[in-house]
């Protein structure tokens, strides 16, 4: 057994496909900018051939992605969502896909907008009960994808259960571990088949790349997923994937305090009187509290409750205000980032979602999303304390 396996995770993140360049002993490795490369004859490359099929760039970072995540093999994509699309993609007309009922929006668009269309059939269903994932499978099932926990409502999915639920009925389950990273959720070690990210958020954490990932330990699941990505060009920037390689460096650090302090907003806001109602994995009145305290674990075997919690302000007008009176706080798209940002699900992430759906599940126009940052905790209860003043 390597050495390098054996290596913590913050460890594995800093020095696993950051390699020091041979030729010049660079500390930071090169990024290789470039669409093509010189071949040395006919069918003759020094390992790569064209960038949409590999880079040397992308081969470090998914080197690195695939050791933080407990994986065997890794691929990367230009967005979280040419990942999940891809994942979509490995599946035929009359197949049937389960998906968790509060999924991202975006994922939303694409199976029903898109994927819809050419045949495959998806069904939203709630995922947190295990015995509703197997009363839903039909002889046409081929993938449950479930989101643990979900946005913007956090539910969670046992996903050791439901993992046991697929394997007796010869079912992928994939997750989108997006909220969690593979810092506070490994979902290969609980059982998933594949694992989705959308880099963009925690992993890179810093608003300012796109990209997404898919990591299994099925050689047969990750040639289909190759092929796909060559055929349809998904791919990211040589850029970054650098950028993205030089972030995960700090990610145990960025994701624990950005949990931490999420944590303590959590606990404080869920005993405020202006919100009616506060939702975080974390608090004792989460119905799946236990669930999160079982899988929701750093590498190290600490719970970790995520940096993602939701707040109902009850009505549009203290929405607006909360919304008017932040200065810390910034809204926007997107999570994951050293930096809070909120967002308004009803209209932002989840806009391409019925309307209908949206207010059943939960989604209000008054439900705020909030990402936590790694500022100073106090500064953000300050900000969150003027904001909530009626």
């Amino acid at each position: 057994m390597s050495k390098k396996s054996k290596w913590g995770f913050s460890t594995k993140s800093i020095h696993i496909g950051n390699k020091a360049n041979n030729q010049h002993g660079s500390v930071a490795p090169p990024i290789h900018l470039t669409s093509t490369f010189k071949q040395d004859g006919v069918g003759q490359n020094r390992g790569h051939d064209y960038s949409r099929v590999s880079n040397p760039t992308r081969s470090r970072l998914e080197e690195n992605l695939a050791a933080i995540e407990g994986s065997k093999f890794t691929t990367c994509y230009s967005s979280g969502m040419a990942a999940t699309t891809a994942l979509f993609q490995l599946f035929d007309k009359g197949d049937h896909i389960l998906v968790s009922r509060n999924t991202y929006g975006g994922t939303y668009r694409m199976a029903m907008n898109v994927l819809s269309r050419q045949g495959i059939e998806f069904e939203w269903i709630d995922t947190r009960d295990p015995k509703n994932i197997e009363n839903s499978i039909k002889e046409n099932t081929k993938l449950v994808h479930v989101e643990s926990p979900t946005n913007p409502l956090l539910e969670l999915c046992d996903i050791h259960a439901a993992g046991q639920v697929c394997k007796r009925k010869n079912v992928l389950l994939s997750v989108d571990n997006t909220f969690m990273s593979p810092y506070g959720q490994r979902p290969l070690e609980l059982g998933a088949s594949i694992t989705m990210q959308s880099s963009t958020k925690s992993l890179s954490g810093h608003s300012d790349i796109l990209g997404g990932v898919l990591a299994t330990n099925d050689e047969e699941l990750y040639e289909k997923l190759q092929f796909m990505l060559k055929a349809t060009g998904g791919v990211p920037s040589p850029f970054d994937n650098w950028i993205t390689l030089r972030s995960t460096k700090t990610l145990a650090l960025r994701y624990q305090r950005a949990s931490d302090n999420a944590f303590e907003l959590a606990k404080w806001l869920s005993d405020h009187q202006n919100i009616s109602k506060t939702i975080y994995p974390g608090l004792d009145s989460h119905p799946q509290h236990e669930i999160a305290r079982k899988q929701q674990l750093s590498p190290k075997g600490d719970v970790v409750f995520g940096s993602m919690l939701s707040i109902d302000l009850g009505d549009v007008e203290s929405r607006d205000n909360f919304l008017s009176k932040i200065e810390i706080f910034q809204l926007a798209e997107s999570l994951g980032s050293v930096e809070s940002l909120v967002c308004i699900p009803f209209f932002m992430t989840h806009a391409a979602v019925p309307e209908e759906t949206k207010l059943e599940m939960g989604i209000t126009e008054s439900l705020v999303r909030l990402s936590i940052g790694i500022e100073d905790a106090e500064d953000l209860k300050s900000d969150l304390s003027i904001a909530l003043e009626k």
